[in-house]
């Protein structure tokens, strides 16, 4: 059975990463140069190049400085989401503020594209089991799928243990997880980022590979549009956050072009949510709680025309 793999791309700026936050606070993010144009304009590029439609999740806060890029996204066929607006980890959130930054971001996303967004990912992989609330919360704001979930050791998010295929989180919300690899009872990390810059190229190609074959589905990758930036400015973080930012930089775009050779790739939408919906025996009927507002044409991939609106009229702060 030939396989579609799925690429999304973070998008967010070199100065709104975990690792630079003790140097780059969000109240000063507008002094810093923006990159996050230039460098997102280069992957459309690229993914052009090699006929690959992907999924980009967008930080609400670079869409309101930059509305052209999730409306150029859209009008080049690939898959819009969202990324959050402030990029804060959300087990470092009330449920309040969560649902307050979520639904700011898909509106502001919404607002530049006029199409309905339907997948989240958090910033730093950061929904685990601390967080119960947050997919009733995605839900209640119309996501039909999450992919926040990657089951590796990591300093910041660990979530080893998590599940490693799509499950369902919700009455009608699907979770899709980053790739990982499963040898000697561990979940490798192949889902691409600082693994794709920093590890050994072959562990990504054989996992992804072994994830294809002998599981016989989807992987989920993943990149940012600062990794392929080997010119950004150098921030004074500490020696750890610069090694985590800073290595691999100048040998990611060369390693993204071998996956765009070697692997069939396309968005989550279709190739992870979609084959993961159809698989799964009862199918998630029903709307959502905060319905779609009026004028936001159906993306040209989405199964239906998305339908009457309140408006984004639900004030329900949890």
């Amino acid at each position: 059975m030939s396989l579609t793999n799925a690429i999304s791309v973070d998008v967010e700026d070199y100065f709104q990463t975990e690792a630079m936050s003790a140097v780059a606070p969000r109240d000063r993010w507008d002094s810093f140069p923006a990159h996050v144009e230039a460098n997102t304009q280069a992957l459309f590029e690229l993914f052009a190049r090699f006929n690959v439609k992907a999924t980009f999740f967008f930080l609400g806060w670079a869409v309101e400085r930059f509305p052209q890029l999730a409306r150029k996204a859209h009008e080049l066929g690939h898959e819009v989401g969202c990324h959050s607006y402030w990029h804060r980890p959300v087990f470092r959130l009330t449920s309040t503020e969560f649902w307050e930054d979520t639904y700011r971001a898909r509106n502001v996303i919404e607002d530049a594209t006029g199409t309905a967004v339907i997948g989240y990912r958090a910033p730093n992989f950061s929904i685990n089991q601390s967080v119960p609330w947050a997919y009733p919360i995605l839900e209640e704001l119309g996501f039909q799928y999450d992919s926040s979930v990657n089951p590796v050791r990591h300093m910041l998010y660990d979530n080893h243990a998590a599940r490693r295929h799509p499950f369902r989180a919700g009455e009608r919300l699907l979770e899709l997880p980053i790739a990982t690899w499963r040898v000697c009872g561990q979940n490798l990390p192949v889902g691409g980022g600082a693994y794709l810059r920093i590890l050994p190229y072959a562990l990504m190609e054989n996992g992804i590979r072994a994830i294809n074959r002998d599981e016989q589905a989807p992987a989920v990758l993943y990149l940012h549009p600062w990794e392929i930036d080997h010119s950004q400015p150098r921030l004074q973080a500490s020696l750890k956050s610069r090694i985590r930012q800073y290595t691999g930089l100048a040998r990611m775009k060369s390693r993204l072009e071998l996956l765009l050779r070697q692997f069939a790739l396309g968005r989550i939408y279709d190739s992870v949510y979609l084959p993961a919906l159809a698989n799964m025996q009862d199918k998630i009927v029903g709307s959502s709680q905060v319905e779609p507002r009026n004028n936001l044409a159906a993306a040209p991939f989405a199964p239906q025309a998305i339908a009457d609106s309140s408006s984004h009229a639900n004030t329900n702060v949890h």
